[in-house]
């Protein structure tokens, strides 16, 4: 009765779940990065706070990144 039970087949390989994990971690990142830079006051407009090289450029650019890794390891061949 052994002989006759499989190993259930999984969509991806196991290297496929680990690049797929470092995107979704990369875009959470990202958007991380993103959030906050809310002022006590509301009265108070603080633009260089808004508007950082980390909020404009970086946090945006690890967004699409993980996005890029992510769609790399659905598209990643396995060596099978």
């Amino acid at each position: 009765m052994k002989n006759n039970e499989q190993k259930p087949d999984f969509l991806f390989e196991t290297v496929n779940y680990k690049i797929l994990l470092i995107g979704i971690a990369v875009i959470a990142l990202g958007f991380i990065l993103m959030s906050g830079g809310g002022s006590d006051d509301p009265q108070v407009f603080n633009e260089e706070v808004l508007f950082s090289f980390r909020r404009i450029r970086l946090a945006p650019t690890l967004v699409l990144a993980g996005f890029g890794i992510t769609i790399y390891s659905i598209f990643a061949k396995s060596k099978k």
